[in-house]
């Protein structure tokens, strides 16, 4: 699938997200694509980006960019617009960093996946601003309205938009006037799944950055409340406030390998999932593990968890709510082969085939 010069551009290649394996997807449907990207770590980041020719704006070239690329933030409509590419004829981006406001050639096709439109910016701003320190703080007054300025001018250089969920098709409609067509991002169902049917522990499950969004404080009040062990997967800017404030069987697991991280995904009672998500890949990898999910009623989770058969929702994100999801998930049972079964509707084959169709039919 390779009848023209194509370009794939991607906010930044700092760590191995959901966004990042979507790109990691894009680069098998494009195996001859160029990447371009505000800063890549190649040591963080490996294949299968790193056979493909990179080429960074001049962020990438300033101190600390590939440990925190998004302190530049304000510099990077200005290097967006450096950026040559000249001679494409398809251009697919991968947003929720600034990225997709790039000077298109006449003749080039722009497709922008949008994970969602920058949450700091915009409906989630408050939440960011809360938990920054004075001198982001400063900076969010400073360049919030420039930077909404921009974004919404970059959304009318995009001929088509995806959205990674119909949470997201709203806000793309809502934000920039636009339509969009929903196609779910991949998730390695596979490796997962090969832990499904494992002897379940008697613990629950957090697994996400520990930031203030993720509302990993109410999975720890939760449990505390109930006396219930559980065991945080991640890091984050709040984990040291969480930790002051957690007890006995309040476990921080950091950030493991792969073959941790499915034995634990496995082997819990159950996943709390108690943030506002977008989509939400790490409810479909618990799914894929054969582990039910506990999550907010909102937002992406509503595609992905199937509320009774692969777990339930409470309400809204209040202590007293996820304890009654809790105790509620304990008097029930799930079956393990429904659980994998709509993980892997959302398998990387079904992405990639609903990306080709989409892309050929413009």
């Amino acid at each position: 699938m390779e009848p023209q010069k194509t370009a794939l551009l991607h906010y930044w290649l700092v760590n191995r997200r959901g966004g990042e394996n979507v790109l990691a997807e894009f680069c098998r449907l494009w195996p001859e694509a160029d990447i371009f990207t505000h800063a890549w770590n190649p040591e963080a980041i490996g294949e299968p980006f790193s056979s493909h020719r990179i080429v960074e704006s001049f962020i990438g070239r300033l101190p600390g960019a590939r440990r925190n690329c998004q302190k530049y933030l304000p510099l990077m409509p200005v290097a967006i617009r450096r950026l040559d590419l000249s001679g494409y004829k398809l251009i697919v981006s991968s947003e929720s960093g600034p990225i997709k406001g790039v000077r298109k050639p006449k003749e080039a096709l722009h497709v922008c996946y949008c994970h969602t439109p920058m949450r700091y910016l915009w409906d989630m701003y408050e939440d960011y601003y809360r938990t920054t320190g004075l001198a982001g703080k400063a900076a969010m007054r400073i360049f919030r309205d420039y930077l909404r300025r921009y974004d919404l001018a970059s959304a009318d250089s995009v001929d088509a938009f995806i959205a990674n969920s119909g949470f997201v098709a709203d806000r793309i409609r809502r934000i920039y006037g636009r339509e969009s067509t929903v196609i779910y991002p991949p998730v390695e169902s596979g490796f997962f799944r090969e832990a499904a049917g494992s002897p379940k522990e008697d613990y629950y499950l957090f697994v996400g950055q520990l930031i203030a969004y993720k509302r990993p404080d109410l999975a720890i009040a939760a449990c505390r409340k109930l006396g219930r062990r559980l065991i945080l997967v991640g890091d984050g800017g709040m984990r040291a406030e969480l930790e002051a404030l957690s007890g006995n069987g309040i476990e921080f697991a950091g950030r493991p390998g792969q073959q941790e991280l499915r034995r634990l995904y496995a082997r819990a009672r159950a996943l709390l999932f108690p943030g506002v998500e977008d989509f939400g890949i790490v409810p479909l990898e618990a799914q894929a593990a054969g582990t039910p999910v506990i999550a907010l009623g909102q937002g992406g989770a509503l595609e992905t968890v199937v509320d009774g058969r692969t777990g339930l929702f409470f309400a809204r994100p209040e202590t007293d709510l996820l304890c009654e999801a809790i105790e509620r998930f304990e008097a029930q049972n799930f079956d393990t082969a429904a659980l994998v079964a709509n993980a892997e509707r959302f398998a990387p084959e079904r992405f990639r085939r609903e990306i080709s169709s989409f892309v050929a039919s413009l």
